[in-house]
């Protein structure tokens, strides 16, 4: 048992290191987000995020944006439980039929102006889900979308870009 106790102490931790993202590239995409979302809303901007029959990658990368290293929250952008204090519907995996209803709930319940974004491969086409007999298919086929996030699954750095357009396509659209 001591000899095990030892080798534990004595060898190095197997654990992953952090993700190499400049954080001057993050503190910048994080305030230009929150500046045009004040911009265009006079308030920070609440996301809902739904799943609607995936893997759970993108969700990880989602998730990953209120941890520690990402903390959009002090970019004023936050995550919110109801649909109805939403301004942006993030929608990952392909639409299964089960969800099919519950996509469609949610998309009317939140308020206009409201933004749909489909994050990964499986959101924009049903990935490898594609063909199944329990998917719908693409998020587009169920509710209209505004942005496709691609990447299976995207990174939070990415996810962060597509906000930031989204944003800056409705100042367009507005301005025309």
């Amino acid at each position: 048992m001591q000899k095990f106790l030892l080798q534990a102490l004595l060898r190095r931790a197997l654990t992953e290191p952090p993700p190499a993202v400049d954080g001057d590239v993050l503190e910048e995409l994080g305030r230009a987000l929150d500046a045009k979302a004040r911009q265009r809303l006079g308030r920070s901007l609440a996301i809902r995020e739904v799943d609607a029959g995936s893997c759970n990658g993108c969700e990880l990368e989602i998730h990953a944006l209120n941890n520690a290293f990402y903390d959009i929250e002090r970019f004023g952008l936050r995550f919110v439980a109801s649909p109805r204090h939403a301004d942006v519907l993030m929608v990952t995996g392909p639409v299964t039929k089960n969800m099919r209803e519950a996509l469609e709930r949610t998309y009317n319940a939140t308020p206009d102006p409201k933004w749909v974004v489909a994050v990964g491969e499986c959101a924009y086409d049903g990935g490898v889900f594609a063909g199944s007999y329990a998917c719908v298919g693409a998020v587009s086929a169920v509710i209209p979308v505004d942005l496709h996030i691609r990447g299976c699954p995207p990174d939070p750095i990415a996810l962060l870009k597509g906000l930031i357009g989204l944003v800056d396509c409705a100042d367009r659209k507005d301005a025309e």
